[in-house]
């Protein structure tokens, strides 16, 4: 299964990959559709920049890996995390903001969403408006791929 990953050593950590993730997930194609969907909101992108700018070392995105074998999914006492065609997928209706899937996700990959009542994830912008994963479609140093590798 194809699944995202970075290449550390082209992150720019300019974080446009966190703008067009948040955009995609609010329904937006275009850099137009982001100014009306994030101006004067909190950016709640479901991938994160960590910058390592400041202490020397590199910069790095990180998103869901979409495990083989996921905590996050064993953890969710509710069953609003499952698996399909090897994507993880939250339903937020079922959904009850006990956090445990946060806590166990080994890579820090499910975060509150934005109202924090329920949790947020990577799903690959399958289910929104872009249909392919936003943030490497609009990496300008394509440090951010989309491709078949070994098992995670």
């Amino acid at each position: 299964m194809k699944r995202v990953f970075v290449n550390e050593e082209w992150c720019l950590g300019c974080r446009l990959c966190e703008y067009w993730c948040a955009n995609a997930n609010l329904g937006g194609k275009t850099a137009s559709d982001m100014v009306r969907n994030l101006k004067g909101r909190k950016i709640n992108a479901r991938i994160r920049v960590e910058d390592g700018a400041n202490d020397g070392k590199i910069n790095f995105a990180v998103q869901c890996r979409h495990c083989y074998d996921p905590m996050c999914v064993k953890s969710c006492i509710s069953g609003a995390l499952s698996i399909s065609d090897g994507v993880i997928n939250v339903d937020t209706e079922k959904c009850v903001g006990c956090f445990t899937c946060v806590l166990t996700c080994p890579y820090g990959c499910v975060m509150p969403s934005d109202d924090g009542h329920v949790v947020q994830k990577c799903e690959l912008c399958l289910s929104n408006a872009v249909g392919s994963p936003a943030c490497v479609e609009h990496c300008p140093n394509h440090a951010i791929v989309y491709e078949e590798r070994g098992v995670l």
